[in-house]
């Protein structure tokens, strides 16, 4: 076990369940969505089409849901880090994956989004912490987020 790793457990303690923070603004763009569409090979009419997603319930384009769920990482750099004592050592970080993920309102192109993160949970693996935290994507003007996820990470310390 790394005495690096164990201090850094240490600062994590004392926040768990706790908000980390909320970050700034995103647009989405048009262009965003197509592009995604283009890489995921996903062209479903309700991303890429205005004309004809004008029509639908939703009143024009949306982002895919793992478009926005691909977001997190940008969302989440706007967070504040934490405690620093939270990264001495550390020599890289690697997604372990998501506990829960869960897409409750679409993104309309042009809305504005952002992420509030809670750490949920973290746990000391040998020269690794592994932490869970759930991170909300709220819309701009909207009561209901776009999606609420568990995304779990795993930090090894040297």
């Amino acid at each position: 076990m790394s005495d690096s790793a164990q201090q850094a457990f240490a600062a994590y303690e004392p926040s768990i369940g706790q908000t980390e923070g909320t970050g700034e603004w995103f647009e989405i763009t048009q262009e965003q969505v197509d592009r995604f569409a283009d890489v995921t090979l996903d062209h479903q009419f309700i991303h890429i089409d205005p004309v004809k997603a004008a029509a639908t319930p939703f009143g024009g384009t949306i982002a895919h849901g793992f478009l926005t769920l691909s977001m997190l990482v940008h969302l989440t750099k706007s967070v504040p880090a934490g405690d620093p004592a939270r990264y001495a050592g550390i020599v890289m970080g690697v997604n372990y994956g998501f506990d829960k993920v869960r897409f409750l309102s679409p993104v309309r192109v042009g809305k504005r989004v952002r992420a509030t993160v809670v750490l949920a949970d973290a746990q000391l693996k040998g020269n690794q912490i592994q932490t869970t935290r759930t991170c909300t994507v709220e819309i701009e003007g909207e009561t209901k987020p776009a999606l609420v996820a568990d995304w779990i990470t795993r930090s090894v310390y040297g």
